[in-house]
């Protein structure tokens, strides 16, 4: 099951996903509520915590989520204090019951990954790309348009007609038709 902990919170956060089975993870830890409790809500243990990137909105419940849970994170930047473990572009982890591939995709943040399942069809995108063609911001520090459009361009290659759903980092998952979000996304990132 795949339950987003953060989806009534009014506060400025982003989503954050509990995926249960085989191996319990939470994918961000989000910032500014109470995700301890809700986690508990679901589970008594947590296995993992992998981080799309590194910006505050997606990381400052990392410290109560260690703490309570004795878990590590995994993330692209192991220089960053929020990562324990470095997980490189291509390499296979999993996420509940399912086996994912991390795709860096920088542009809006040079450590951002996301995490694609082609068996389950399921991808966790961060703030790459979001409902109805939205995108990630590029005018934060690391940000860059021509890196984030590549970025799309290679999530869009590595999942192509197998995507089903997308978790995004803010904003509700696109769970019809995620392939036509990912193109609108690419084209308003190339004209925007």
């Amino acid at each position: 099951m795949i339950y987003n902990l953060a989806r009534d919170v009014r506060a400025f956060t982003a989503n954050v996903f509990l995926v249960t089975g085989e191996t319990t993870a939470l994918v961000d830890a989000g910032a500014n509520f109470d995700v301890v409790s809700r986690i508990e809500s679901h589970v008594d243990d947590l296995d993992r915590i992998y981080l799309t990137h590194t910006h505050p909105d997606h990381v400052e419940n990392v410290a109560a989520v260690r703490d309570a849970f004795g878990v590590e994170t995994w993330g692209f930047d192991p220089e960053s204090e929020y990562v324990d473990h470095r997980v490189e572009d291509g390499e296979g982890i999993q996420i509940g019951d399912d086996d994912y591939e991390a795709l860096h995709t920088p542009g809006h943040k040079p450590d951002h990954l996301c995490f694609y399942s082609r068996s389950a069809g399921v991808c966790f995108a961060g703030d790459l790309v979001f409902a109805n063609g939205a995108f990630g911001r590029t005018d934060l520090e690391g940000g860059d348009r021509g890196t984030l459009v590549e970025s799309i361009e290679y999530l869009r290659e590595v999942a192509g007609s197998d995507l089903d759903v997308i978790h995004v980092g803010h904003g509700p998952s696109i769970t019809e038709r995620p392939l036509d979000d990912v193109e609108l996304a690419l084209r308003a990132a190339k004209t925007s």
